[in-house]
């Protein structure tokens, strides 16, 4: 079983035995004569002798030996008992009996809570957009639908990237919606107060420079991205790093510029009925979608650095040097644009620095896809040296092509099922493994380590039994 990685001028093979010198797939027993393991002059993909591409050379180590900060590690990859990898599949881990989720209890809390979120806001978002519609009557539905643009744009570009491993439906949403609606209720609670009490001892903080590049930056960043603290508290199961974070604080960004651009579109609107309505969607939907998610991204990027090794409170602490990126960058936008003005240099200025910002934002988003792949790769290869998996499985899981390769090769059904199954338990090993290396979670995340484990061997031989492939 090749999942596709095959000669194209050679037929597909289809559960007959392997010709001279090929391995005999994962999941088969040897053919008459045959030796199990890979074809003769392969590179054995265990911790003896030469290792694998990503491989320790000990299975107890960490780095390379006589290499300065090489150590032991104190959890390496536990071994199969059984290879899953060269054994029979009805000799497998017996997990439909054995094998439950340890976390099963925190992830019902955490559904049932991020459900209760998503209904209570879900409810003040939509009394918002009534009040809009009904606001400006017929013109009300359109500043609705010309605010969502950007903001559907960013949800497809992060469910796009989040392909890779996905991230539970119920927590992006919610990130949707403490944007749009908890983060811009909290800053005006907290906003127009301060404005009030520093009046009152002599402090102005009513202009407009002031509140464009003081009092906006701190209190709009600082409610959009506490929810990010949040998340890494309560389910750092799935804040596994920068990527996680930067698309959580993308799509909290969306959210408040969304209700954001509803103020905007409909204040245009009322001054200067549909010449104001275009020319301010062109300038913050069209000119600058990005904005509030790339402020809010880099607070998202300093958390998920720190949550997949950092202790929790390393976690909470490096919120405050991505909080702080965030309201700098901010207060100069808008700084810039209070200068500039608004004519045809001004605006000119302002693309050219959102231009700069969106680079960026994609330029990051982009590199860090780019790693989460090959750490993935080279994890999957030390479960492959431990005989969990077979190297050719592991390149397959690891990669885009590998991945589409093994759901062509998997039949429709019960197959294609498994293989799916297989690839979303392949992606959340790596994180596993990085958080048991850290000493993060204690024994409970090494029991849901080796929970994973046992669901890849679990979906690995009902795959090759929907195939009929299993015990061949």
């Amino acid at each position: 079983m090749s999942y596709g990685h095959h000669d194209p001028r050679t037929p597909r093979p289809r559960g007959h035995a392997p010709g001279p010198g090929q391995h005999p797939g994962p999941g088969r027993a040897p053919g008459p004569g045959q030796a199990s393991g890979p074809p003769p002059g392969a590179v054995q993909p265990g911790f003896s002798g030469h290792p694998g591409p990503g491989q320790h050379p000990h299975p107890g180590a960490v780095g390379r030996p006589g290499a300065p900060g090489w150590s032991p590690n104190p959890y390496p990859v536990q071994h199969t008992p059984v290879s899953a990898a060269q054994g029979a599949w009805t000799q497998h881990f017996q997990v439909r009996q054995t094998s439950r989720d340890p976390k099963r209890t925190q992830n019902l809390v955490l559904l049932l809570v991020g459900i209760g979120g998503i209904v209570v806001l879900g409810i003040a978002l939509l009394l918002i957009l009534l009040f809009t519609s009904l606001q400006f009557n017929g013109v009300g539905l359109l500043i609705v639908l010309l605010s969502g643009i950007p903001l559907a744009g960013i949800i497809a570009t992060v469910l796009l990237f989040d392909r890779w491993r996905p991230q539970p439906l119920v927590l992006l949403a919610l990130c949707v919606l403490w944007g749009a609606v908890a983060s811009v209720v909290l800053t005006f609670a907290f906003q127009i107060p301060t404005i009030h009490l520093a009046g009152a001892v002599g402090i102005d903080l009513t202009g407009d420079l002031t509140g464009a590049v003081v009092l906006a930056p701190i209190f709009e960043e600082t409610t959009k991205t506490v929810f990010l603290v949040v998340i890494v508290l309560a389910a750092r199961r799935y804040f596994e790093g920068p990527l996680d974070g930067m698309m959580y604080g993308s799509l909290i960004g969306a959210g408040f510029a969304f209700t954001e651009n509803l103020l905007y579109l409909g204040g245009a609107y009322a001054e200067m009925q549909a010449a104001g309505l275009i020319v301010t969607f062109l300038v913050r939907c069209v000119m600058s979608p990005l904005l509030h998610s790339s402020f809010s991204a880099l607070a998202g990027l300093t958390i998920g650095f720190a949550a997949r090794r950092g202790a929790w409170w390393a976690t909470v602490l490096m919120w405050i040097p991505g909080l702080i990126g965030a309201m700098i960058l901010h207060g100069i936008w808008n700084g810039t644009s209070s200068l500039v003005g608004g004519g045809v240099g001004g605006l000119l200025v302002m693309l050219a620095l959102s231009v700069v910002i969106a680079g960026g934002w994609w330029t990051t988003l982009a590199v860090l896809w780019h790693g989460e792949t090959k750490t993935t790769r080279e994890a999957l290869m030390r479960y492959a040296g431990a005989g969990w998996l077979t190297q050719e499985e592991a390149q397959m899981l690891g990669t885009w092509r590998g991945r589409r390769a093994g759901r062509r090769w998997a039949r429709p059904g019960p197959a294609r099922r498994h293989m799916t199954q297989m690839i979303r338990v392949a992606a959340a090993l790596p994180a596993a493994r990085a958080r048991v290396e850290a000493e993060v979670g204690g024994p409970a995340e090494r029991e849901y380590e080796v929970y994973l484990l046992k669901q890849l061997t679990l979906h690995r031989s009902e795959l090759l039994a929907a195939m009929g492939l299993a015990g061949r």
